[in-house]
C-alpha cells in the first residue's frame, strides 16, 4: 500500500524521502534517484510532512515512539504535519495525537504553532492504492485536514473528515466490521443457494438487481468463476489479507467493549476470520471465506 501511494505522490511532483524496514522496497526508490533513510527519525530530520502506512497498531507505535523512531529524539520536531494511514485502535490514534500536539516545530509555519497529526486510514485496496482512487477517512484538526487535503487528492479520489483525533481510524474499523460482515452473508448465501441448486452466478444476478445487493456481490464476488478480475478468480491471492481482516476484527471488538456494547455480529465475525488465519489462510484475501468455510461449493 504505502509504495503505491509514494508512486502516486512522486508523479505529482512531490519530493520524498523514504524509509521501509525492507531493504529491498527501498531500493527500489533508490534506484530511481529518490532518497531513502535508515531509519524512522533520519526521514523526520529531513521531512515537512510524514505520512506512515502500516500494519498494526504495534507497528505504528514502534514507529513513532521506539529506537530512532519519529520522536525519539526530544519534542522539537522537523514536521509540521503527521499522517497515518495504518488501520490501528482509534484511542492510540488520539493518543499519538495528543503526544505530538505538546511538542514544539523547529521550523515555524503559518497557521501552525505546534505539530498537528491527522489519522487518515484508506479504503479500496492495493489496487485502488496503485491508480489513485483511494478513499481517506481523516480525523484530526480540520485545519490540517483543509491544508492535507491536496495531499490526500495525490493518492485517493475522495477524501471525507471524520471529526477529531482518532475519528478516521475509528471510521474504519466501523467500514471493515460492516464489510466483513456482508462478506459473510454473501459467502453463506451463495453457499445456501448452491446447495438448494441455484448456480451462483445465477444468484449474483438476482442479489445485483434485488435487495441484497452489496459491494460483496457486485464488486468483490467471493465465489470463483463468477467475476473477472477480483481474488476469487486467482485463489484468493492478492487483496486485502485475512489475517488483517481479523486484526480489524478485533479492533472493532475491543473499541466495542470499551464503551460498553456488545455486538454478537462482530465476535462471531472475528472467531471466523481468526480460524481461518489458524487454519493457514491468512496471507489470503479474507474472500476466501467462501471456500474454506463453507467449502464444497465452488463456482463450476
Amino acid at each position: 500500500m504505502g509504495s503505491r501511494m509514494a508512486n502516486n505522490l512522486i508523479e505529482d511532483g512531490y519530493n520524498l524521502t523514504v524509509h521501509d524496514v525492507d531493504h529491498n522496497a527501498m531500493k527500489i526508490f533508490s534506484e530511481r534517484g529518490i532518497l531513502t533513510k535508515e531509519s524512522p527519525f533520519e526521514v523526520a530530520d529531513s521531512s515537512d510532512v510524514l505520512i506512515t502506512m502500516l500494519p498494526s497498531s504495534n507497528h505504528v507505535l514502534d514507529v513513532y515512539t521506539g529506537r530512532n523512531g519519529l520522536l525519539s529524539h526530544g519534542n522539537t520536531l522537523g514536521p509540521w504535519l503527521f499522517i497515518d494511514s495504518s488501520t490501528i485502535d482509534p484511542q492510540m490514534s488520539r493518543k499519538l495525537s495528543a503526544t505530538i500536539a505538546d511538542c514544539s516545530l523547529k521550523r515555524k509555519r503559518d497557521g501552525f504553532e505546534v505539530p498537528a497529526m491527522l489519522d487518515a486510514p484508506v479504503s479500496g485496496g492495493v489496487l485502488a492504492a496503485q491508480a489513485g482512487t483511494l478513499t481517506f477517512m481523516v480525523g484530526g484538526l480540520e485545519e490540517a485536514y483543509v491544508a492535507a487535503k491536496p495531499l490526500f487528492l495525490s493518492m485517493g479520489k475522495s477524501t471525507i473528515y471524520c471529526g477529531g483525533a482518532g475519528n478516521g481510524s475509528a471510521a474504519k474499523i466501523c467500514n471493515n466490521l460492516a464489510m466483513a460482515v456482508s462478506m459473510l452473508g454473501v459467502s453463506e448465501a451463495l453457499a445456501l443457494g448452491q446447495k438448494l441448486g441455484i448456480a451462483a452466478s445465477t444468484l449474483t444476478k438476482i442479489f445485483n438487481s434485488s435487495s441484497a445487493r452489496c459491494w460483496s456481490s457486485d464488486t468483490y464476488n467471493p465465489v470463483p468463476g463468477v467475476m473477472d478480475g477480483v481474488p476469487a478468480s486467482r485463489n484468493y491471492d492478492g487483496g486485502f489479507a485475512s489475517k488483517l481482516m481479523a486484526k480489524d476484527l478485533n479492533l472493532a471488538a475491543e473499541s466495542a467493549k470499551e464503551v460498553g456494547l456488545e455486538f454478537p455480529l462482530t465476535s462471531q465475525a472475528e472467531k471466523i476470520f481468526t480460524q481461518l488465519c489458524n487454519d493457514g489462510h491468512g496471507m489470503k484475501d479474507f474472500s476466501c471465506v467462501f471456500r474454506h468455510y463453507y467449502p464444497g461449493n465452488d463456482e463450476l
